[in-house]
Order: structure tokens, then sequence, then C-alpha cells
């Protein structure tokens, strides 16, 4: 099914998961190992599995692996993601063509930050909203796009943010993912956001269990996320022990779904960095 269908005729909120290939200098247990996961989340009936893809294509080889195994050893469906810098339009033809002979229905658009090494100096793209246009012009694909709730790094006013966001939909975007957040009232603002500029396509929150300090320190340093005081307060205290983090991680991100879910919210995506545990304990928690 396209996005459009998984949104518009689903009961109940839409559960997805998003995951990364592994990378070209990893053994095949961790290969496998990530199948083992996906197959553990399987039984929570999602819709599809996002598969993250490096900018420039730079994990493009194992993305197909994973897109081929996911689909034949596990029975899930795909939808790719897909940066535009540092890509030539006859290579992003080429991926299109092979992602649809797949049966693939689904894709993320993405920019994409530009890597070190890339060798492309004129860029055929420079902004989201034109890859989705050139995806709708050449595909049958469903195309989700990346919301902020509180802001893109790289742009300082929040509104012009927007108007982008409304750019990628008018030119073609089904839905809109946003990025991981941790203030609910972000989210709820950005949705309104979106509805006063005529954005009407679904908006899913991305959801990230934290479970490890460390690791959330390098992703704030990576985006514009807050955290609200009582959650840092919380972190600050259990920074030193693990195990207390990662429980933490659940239990916050398990109350941040159940009010997500009565604020009528129409999916769950969540960020599993590759890992069953805190997604499924969350899903049980919100069974429960």
């Amino acid at each position: 099914m396209t996005l459009k269908e998984h949104y518009s005729n689903s009961k109940k909120p839409v559960i997805s998961f998003e995951i990364f290939p592994p990378k070209d200098d990893e053994t095949k247990e961790k290969f496998q190992k990530l199948l083992g996961h996906l197959k553990t989340l399987k039984k929570y009936n999602p819709a599809f599995v996002s598969l993250t893809y490096g900018a420039g294509g730079s994990t493009q080889t194992n993305s197909f692996d994973m897109i081929k195994k996911i689909q034949s050893e596990v029975g899930l469906n795909v939808m790719p993601h897909f940066t535009c810098v540092c890509v030539r339009k006859n290579h992003i033809l080429e991926y299109l063509s092979q992602i649809e002979s797949l049966g693939i229905k689904n894709i993320l658009a993405l920019r994409g930050d530009v890597p070190c090494d890339c060798s492309v100096k004129n860029f055929d793209f420079h902004y989201a909203n034109e890859l989705v246009e050139f995806i709708k012009t050449h595909s049958n694909l469903s195309i989700g796009v990346a919301g902020y709730p509180e802001g893109h790094l790289e742009c300082d006013n929040f509104m012009l943010d927007m108007k982008n966001l409304k750019r990628k939909v008018e030119a073609g975007a089904d839905a809109v993912f946003t990025q991981m957040f941790f203030d609910n009232e972000k989210f709820y603002s950005f949705c309104q956001s979106a509805r006063d500029l005529g954005i009407e396509v679904p908006i899913i929150p991305g959801i990230l269990p934290i479970r490890s300090y460390g690791q959330l320190e390098k992703m704030l340093s990576m985006a514009r996320v807050s955290l609200p005081e009582k959650l840092r307060i919380k972190l600050e205290k259990f920074k030193d022990n693990p195990d207390d983090i990662k429980k933490l991680g659940v239990e916050f991100a398990t109350q941040q779904c159940q009010e997500l879910l009565k604020f009528g919210i129409c999916g769950l995506h969540f960020y599993t960095l590759n890992s069953s545990k805190a997604p499924s304990e969350i899903l049980d928690n919100l069974r429960g």
C-alpha cells in the first residue's frame, strides 16, 4: 500500500520503524542480528520499515541487500530513504527503477548532508522539494518527507522552515515524518503551524527511545531538539547508570506516545537504532 492508503485506511494508529543498514566493514552476523530484531518487531504489525540511505549513496549496496532480505526473510514492506545531494539525475532515475522493480511503493525523499568527499561540483538538486517533484514526475512512488518540530538546524527562521515544508508537500509529498522530539508541545505547535499554512497531509511523530546518555548528547548536537527540564534533571541523575537511562527512556517514550495518541495522531514512527528492545517495551506498555 502507498503512504496515502496506509494513513487513510487504518482505523488504528499506523506503526512504523526506522533502521539503518550495517556499514560495509561490519560483519554478516550484525546483518543477521538486525533481521532478528525486525522479526521481533513484526508482531506489532508495522505498515512498513523505513531504511536509511547515506548521502551521495554511500550505503546504497547494503540498502538494496537489506530491502531484498527484509522482504524475503522477514516479510515486511520497506520504505527506503533517498538523499539528493551529490547525486545526478540519471543515477536517481536508475535508483527509482531498481526499487520499483522490487515492488517498493513508498520512498522518503531527503536533501541529505553534503559528505566531505563529495566529488560532484554542480548539484542537480539543492533542496528536497526539487527531489520530491522529480520523483513524482518519474515514478509511481508515494513520497514521504521530513519535518522539524523545532525547525531545521540550518534554518534560524521557523516560519521559513515551515514554508519549505509546504513546498515539499506541494511538490507531491503524501506524508511528513518528523525528526525526534521530546517536548510534545513542540509537536502540537508544529502541527498547528502546518495546518495554518494549508498542509493537510498526515504528520507522523518520530519517536526516539533514549538508550544512552552519550548517544543522546551526540544526537542533540546534530539537531535542533530541546529537552524538557524535568527530563534533563532525571538524565543528569542517571547518566552514569546505563540501565537506569534505558529504563527512563522507555518510561518517558511510553508517556510521550500515550499523550500523542490522545492528541489524535494517525501513526507512530520509531527510531529503533537497530534494536527491537525499547520499541517492543514501549508498544507492550501502550497495549497494556
